[in-house]
C-alpha cells in the first residue's frame, strides 16, 4: 500500500503556516483601508451634494423673497436671514408677518432650535457650520444679487467680502467654499 504523496514529502495538509497567515492579514488590512476610504470619501462627497441642494433652496426662498418684498433681505447675519425667510422679517429688518417661504423641517437648525421661537436660531450646513450670507451690508455695493455660501468641509473661510459685496474666492481660506451661485 503507498503513502499519500503530502505524507511522502513532509507536507501536512489543512494547515496555514505563519507566513501565509500574515500574507493573508495584510491582504484584508489593505482592502480594509481602500474601502474606508471610498467610503470616507463618498460621505464627504454626499454631504457637498446635500450642501448644493440646501443652498439651491434658500436661494430660490430668497428670490421668492425678493418677488414679494422687493428686495433681499438686507443683512449680514444669518439669524436675520432665516427670520426673513420664515416671513417674520422685511428687507430692512423691521417686523412683518408674512408666510414662510421655505420648510424649516428640511433644513438643520442650529441646536435643534425653533426659529418661530428663537430669533437667534440659525440654518447650518451638512458640516454643522452657519450658512453665511450677505447682502448690501457693506458700501458700496455693487454686486447685483446676495452672496450665500458654506465654508465647506474644513469649516473655514475669510468671509470678509471685496469691495463691492463680491466674495474672495481665490482666498486661501475659502479654496473649499460652496457658493449658491455655483453649479
Amino acid at each position: 500500500m503507498s503513502r499519500p504523496l503530502a505524507s511522502r514529502f513532509g507536507c501536512h495538509l489543512g494547515a496555514f503556516t505563519l507566513l501565509e497567515l500574515l500574507v493573508v492579514l495584510g491582504v484584508i488590512g489593505i482592502l480594509s483601508s481602500l474601502v474606508l476610504g471610498v467610503g470616507r470619501s463618498a460621505g464627504v462627497s454626499g454631504k457637498a451634494a446635500r450642501c448644493r441642494a440646501e443652498l439651491g433652496v434658500l436661494g430660490g426662498a430668497l428670490e421668492s423673497y425678493k418677488a414679494a418684498h422687493g428686495d433681499y433681505p438686507r443683512t449680514d447675519n444669518t439669524a436675520d436671514l432665516l427670520q426673513a425667510l420664515i416671513g417674520r422679517r422685511g428687507p430692512d429688518n423691521q417686523p412683518v408677518a408674512a408666510p414662510s417661504l421655505i420648510e424649516v423641517a428640511r433644513l438643520t437648525i442650529s441646536g435643534a432650535r425653533d426659529p418661530f421661537a428663537d430669533a437667534t436660531a440659525l440654518i447650518v450646513d451638512p458640516w454643522g457650520q452657519a450658512f453665511r450670507y450677505a447682502y448690501r451690508s457693506q458700501n458700496p455695493w455693487t454686486n447685483p444679487a446676495f452672496v450665500l455660501w458654506s465654508a465647506g468641509p474644513d469649516g473655514t473661510d475669510r468671509p470678509d467680502l471685496l469691495t463691492g459685496g463680491f466674495p474672495d474666492r481665490q482666498a486661501e481660506a475659502n479654496r473649499d467654499n460652496i457658493y449658491a451661485d455655483q453649479p
